[in-house]
């Protein structure tokens, strides 16, 4: 018997490397694939490709456009783009490359510089794709949804990026730096000043398109100084709640904090949003798309933030929090090495998806964060464990520091094949 459900497709092509551990290159859901972050591996070899930045950024997008086009997709359907670098000072040279495979259209942007990518490459890059037919067995969802490309001069411009891409029933925005659009400098002041520009701008994309800053399901914070959270969190208290009905209700988004080794502009903070997009693209008919609502959720079986929901649905994704390996219970960092904290963090992850009655086999995209790149073998042998099909699309790189010195962090996407309300 065919299911009229979405259901969570993995899949994966020879013309482009197999994973560097137990994951797909690409996982689609509903009206998004979630590419695995492609290092810049011969898929002929298995080694990285000779040369520097701007080599292994060219090997690192063919290897996209080799995932893309093998489940009969175009690189114009990427939504995300995120690149990490090992020297920042390497952005010029990969953004020239990046320019070659999106000569009409941009999709939006993260760059950073981390402290480490798997294999020691020098370049990682990973895709959002939008996936129009969608994933009902043997019936398209929706036809030929529109994607919607938006910017406004109220925010920060390049010709690298656009600020908003939507596409069905989420907008993802370009990571907005501390930029006063006015004069296209980075503003005055340290971490507070820095965090509250970058949430203005993203603020000022958002009523360009009509959308509320409460909309915003997912935030991702990246530091220069973790030591600066505290700034950071000070601007993020008087952006979040933002209407009356989301302090109603104590409503925040689901977020995840990582030091990064550098960011474009020696900014010391960058914010990049997930945001939810009720009206949805054409041409979903009205009846379904209106009034979906946001649907976040906490358990006490995992660690709770004040500043972050455990999980944010919307539509047919569930944006979870990073989780450090905290003990639900005592909220203190788990005794043990790292497989013991991976496990805690997975142990973690695993109660706030069964909390919303899903399972881990829902999830379709999982990004790790480790202060010893070294240590992904170990964190693999537990990972297994909870991901036995190897099938979440995954992202991997080192940083210098994790909040509370954890030695590893994990977020997730998960699959919400029911939707929110009235998709019932």
């Amino acid at each position: 018997m065919t299911s009229s459900f979405n259901a969570v497709l993995a899949r994966n092509t020879e013309k482009a490397p197999m994973g560097v551990g137990p994951y797909s290159q690409t996982v689609a859901f509903s009206h998004y694939n979630n590419l695995s972050a492609q290092l810049p591996v011969d898929p002929m070899t298995g080694k990285l490709v000779a040369g520097g930045a701007k080599e292994q950024a060219e090997q690192c997008f063919r290897n996209i456009k080799a995932i893309i086009e093998s489940i009969g997709h175009v690189m114009d359907d990427a939504v995300r783009i995120t690149i990490f670098l090992k020297d920042i000072s390497d952005m010029h040279s990969v953004s020239d490359v990046y320019s070659t495979f999106f000569q009409n259209y941009v999709p939006t942007l993260t760059v950073a510089a981390v402290a480490a990518l798997p294999l020691d490459a020098l370049v990682q890059v990973e895709a959002l794709l939008s996936n129009g037919e969608g994933t009902i067995p043997n019936a398209p969802q929706a036809g030929d949804l529109v994607k919607i490309a938006s910017n406004t001069n109220q925010a920060p411009t390049s010709a690298l990026s656009t600020q908003s891409v939507a596409f069905s029933h989420y907008n993802n925005i370009s990571a907005q730096l501390p930029i006063d659009p006015q004069s296209g400098k980075l503003v005055a002041g340290g971490a507070r000043e820095q965090a509250a520009q970058c949430l203005q701008n993203i603020r000022a994309i958002l009523e360009s398109i009509a959308v509320p800053f409460d909309d915003i399901v997912k935030i991702n914070i990246f530091l220069k100084n973790l030591s600066d959270i505290e700034q950071v969190n000070a601007a993020y208290r008087a952006f979040f709640p933002d209407s009356a009905i989301a302090r109603a209700v104590a409503y925040v988004p689901a977020r995840t904090v990582v030091e990064v080794a550098a960011l474009p502009m020696d900014a010391l903070v960058q914010i990049e949003a997930v945001v939810s997009h009720g009206d949805g693209t054409p041409p979903q008919a009205v009846e379904d798309r209106h009034g979906i609502v946001i649907k976040a959720h906490n358990t006490e079986k995992a660690p709770r933030c004040a500043l972050a929901m455990q999980t944010v649905a919307f539509s047919h994704y569930n944006h979870l929090s990073a989780q450090l390996p905290l003990n639900a219970e005592t909220n203190e960092m788990v005794v043990g090495d790292v497989r013991e904290q991976a496990r805690q963090c997975l142990k973690n992850i695993k109660a706030i998806v069964e909390s919303v009655g899903h399972a881990m086999s829902d999830v379709v995209k999982i990004n790790i964060f480790l202060t010893n790149i070294a240590e992904i073998d170990a964190v693999d042998e537990v990972y297994a464990a909870f991901f036995p099909g190897g099938v979440p699309a995954r992202r991997t790189v080192g940083v210098s520091a994790l909040p509370r010195g954890a030695m590893i962090q994990i977020d997730a996407v998960v699959a919400n094949a029911e939707g929110t309300p009235p998709q019932a």
